[in-house]
């Protein structure tokens, strides 16, 4: 099984909650487990359900509570993390309470390098808005210097970049202005539909329709983008957790991409587990784990579609009437009701998580100065 090739990794998951459904480290914490993972989970909110539903129920962490949360931690000895991942906090404070506890872990680990490893999706919007006060960007921009791989999405690449992503070549200028402006040595910008953007790329460039693409890039010594490239069908659905499903993923494949990269251990325990600057992007760890990431995602939602399509069938509007326009309490009652059938099948497609389907694999493939992808031989 290739979860056994993910070494004994030990981390400290910061993120939301929810009851029902697997959102934030709902999501987060069974998919690291499920891949071997020592997980501890730090919540930053405790809602009944994810946002998506237009209603929920539930409180947020103060960022008194969180950093109370982690003094508890640090009192008792148990702070011996590996990696952290964090995402979602729910506002400025707490983002900044949340940036103390990632620095704290950093110092505590600093006379080992490649001991401690900080994973940061910096939650703050989608779509061309943010979802967030206004001042937790300035709170992002301050920590996610110290983190060694964020996972933005394009809206948000957009924010801390300043540049907005119009073209294959904006795209990985933003992404040279991130690993310029915060040193982060390692960028993935989690999906990007190059159809829709303003200038869109050479018929050489351009992807399949209906694909989504996932850009990332590790640094070289002199704080040049290694750029990479993964192409992905789209999926007729909206799910809610597919981030954080894409985050937690990552932590477990990467700790197995390095491990696999370097049986000696040295690249585990280099800063930021920054490859030398002879490795090509498509050979790069990140770039690894990215393709067994996305091959597992597309198997897990892939079910998942085929459940929700079912459940729908069975719930149809022959079952409870169909939503007339100006019926609000049928068109909430809809909504609903699809919101629901579109959560994520994780457990009973937990399996994927390790193994994707059969013929369920894609490839990396490397940006050269034209945009043009180039695959690795």
């Amino acid at each position: 099984m290739s979860d056994l090739l993910v070494p004994e990794t030990r981390v400290l998951a910061i993120a939301s909650h929810v009851v029902y459904g697997y959102v934030g480290n709902k999501m987060a914490t069974l998919v690291m487990q499920l891949l071997g993972c020592d997980v501890a989970a730090l919540n930053t909110v405790h809602f009944s359900n994810h946002t998506g539903y237009r209603q929920f129920k539930g409180t947020r962490a103060t960022a008194e509570e969180i950093s109370a949360l982690y003094e508890g931690l640090c009192q008792s000895h148990l702070t011996d993390f590996d990696v952290m991942l964090s995402g979602y906090a729910p506002s400025a404070a707490a983002v900044e309470a949340v940036g103390a506890i990632g620095l704290d872990l950093q110092r505590k680990a600093a006379s080992k390098p490649g001991s401690f490893f900080w994973v940061l999706d910096p939650v703050m919007g989608d779509q061309g808005r943010l979802y967030v006060n206004d001042d937790v960007v300035p709170a992002y921009k301050k920590i996610v210097q110290h983190a060694d791989l964020i996972l933005p999405n394009q809206f948000e690449a957009e924010v801390l970049s300043g540049i907005k992503i119009t073209s294959l070549s904006s795209l990985a200028s933003a992404i040279t202005a991130i690993h310029a402006t915060y040193n982060v040595p390692h960028v993935i910008i989690t999906s990007v539909d190059l159809s829709k953007l303003p200038t869109p790329p050479s018929d050489a460039a351009a992807p399949a329709p209906h694909t989504l693409t996932v850009i990332g890039s590790t640094t070289r010594a002199d704080g040049s983008p290694r750029l990479f490239r993964v192409d992905v069908p789209a999926l007729d659905c909206f799910f809610s957790g597919t981030g954080d499903m894409f985050a937690a993923l990552t932590v477990a494949r990467l700790r197995e991409a390095v491990a696999v990269a370097d049986p000696t251990g040295a690249l585990g325990s280099t800063r930021s587990w920054v490859s030398p600057d002879d490795v090509p992007a498509p050979a790069l760890p990140l770039a690894r784990a990215t393709v067994k990431v996305l091959a597992s995602m597309h198997s897990v939602l892939e079910k998942t579609m085929e459940a929700r399509d079912s459940e729908l069938r069975a719930t149809g509007p022959a079952a409870n009437g169909a939503a007339s326009e100006g019926d609000e309490a049928a068109l909430k009652a809809e909504h609903l009701r699809r919101t629901k059938a579109a959560e994520v099948r994780l457990v009973r497609n937990a399996r994927y998580l390790r193994e994707p389907e059969p013929g369920v694999e894609f490839r990396a493939v490397e940006w050269n100065a034209l945009d043009l992808p180039v695959e690795l031989r």
